[in-house]
């Protein structure tokens, strides 16, 4: 069964960029709505550059205020407009209403919102199914402490956390339009009502009802462990253009030796190439729990500055087994003569 075409301005309801959901739009028709998020995933991630990211983040309000006018307007789809307003007003009420002394939380996460705001220059998003208020406000202060290209890509995964969840409201409205005898759609409507979640910057929402009792899931990733990008830091701005190659250590010896080299104890796990904002593609498959070991990362830098000191660069790092959750983000910061990195978030 295929779905009917999904006009851009529905997209452009689940998530606030217009890149996103002009390349949505392309994308459509979709056959399900596993394939619908795949889509929104990849092009979230690889697609739409920092500009788009800060536009959808620009869409959530602070806590408090109510949803952006500017953004209803070019929302036009009545139902899915609606429901910016009706997470921040459930949340609201949920945090407030069972007593006069539960406001404290909630003034003091507006006051922590505000200087995140002035911080970070975006409002706080968190994915906070099962939360208390409280918690969210420890979360909230936690990442506070963050260093800003850190919590940008922070936000950005919480961004696609909110935006799976609003393409399944999207999609169970289009199925409850099309047929009321469908068992998809019961699916559907089933699994939106269960998963429904509370979002810090005016897409909060609680189920106590539901939730309660429930332990929070871990949630699936949304991009592949080990990724990265290349800055070129002689001329301010991403490196376009760059081979990639990821490679894990399979050699005889459980590790690399210093000083020794085996070429056959290298397996190759993929490659690819930056796009115009410097990251890469996918360079391994999307796993929840990611094999320990040592890893290794070559780019073709010589091909990029073919007069500058280096053919390529080779990056090696290990993960651990208590990190096999983690991800690892390992960019590249690249000038003729001198190369730098660390390890992101």
């Amino acid at each position: 069964m295929e779905y009917e075409m999904f006009e851009e301005k529905e997209f452009l309801a689940c998530c606030g960029s217009t890149k996103f959901a002009k390349e949505m739009a392309l994308a459509s028709p979709f056959t399900s709505l596993e394939e619908a998020v795949d889509a929104a995933k990849n092009i979230w991630f690889n697609k739409v550059d920092v500009y788009g990211w800060l536009e959808a983040f620009s869409c959530h309000p602070q806590i408090g205020q109510s949803p952006s006018t500017a953004h209803a307007s070019h929302t036009a789809a009545h139902c899915v407009c609606r429901w910016s307003k009706g997470e921040q007003s459930t949340a609201l009420a949920t945090a407030t209403g069972s007593s006069l002394q539960s406001t404290w939380p909630l003034q003091e996460l507006s006051d922590w919102n505000a200087q995140y705001m002035q911080k970070f220059g975006f409002v706080f998003l968190i994915c906070a199914s099962g939360r208390s208020t409280s918690e969210i406000l420890a979360e909230l202060k936690k990442r506070y402490k963050n260093k800003p290209i850190f919590e940008f890509e922070i936000a950005a995964q919480e961004q696609m956390k909110i935006t799976e969840l609003r393409l399944g409201k999207l999609f169970s409205t289009k199925l409850k339009a099309a047929s009321t005898s469908n068992q998809c759609h019961t699916k559907f409507a089933t699994k939106v009502e269960e998963d429904r979640m509370a979002v810090i910057g005016g897409h909060l929402t609680a189920e106590l009802n539901s939730l309660s009792g429930k332990a929070s899931q871990i949630p699936t990733r949304t991009r592949p462990p080990i990724t990265t990008h290349v800055l070129d830091i002689s001329r301010g701005c991403p490196a376009a253009g760059i081979e990639v190659c990821l490679e894990m250590w399979k050699g005889i010896q459980p590790r690399p030796l210093f000083g020794e080299t085996d070429i056959d104890g290298w397996a190759f796990q993929g490659s690819s190439t930056t796009d115009a904002d410097g990251r890469s593609g996918q360079l391994m498959n999307i796993v929840n729990v990611v094999n320990p070991g040592i890893y290794r990362i070559s780019f073709n830098t010589g091909k990029y500055f073919p007069s500058g000191f280096f053919p390529y660069v080779s990056i090696v790092f290990e993960i651990r087994e208590s990190q096999n959750t983690e991800h690892f983000h390992v960019p590249l910061l690249l000038s003729p003569f001198s190369f730098a990195t660390y390890r992101g978030s």
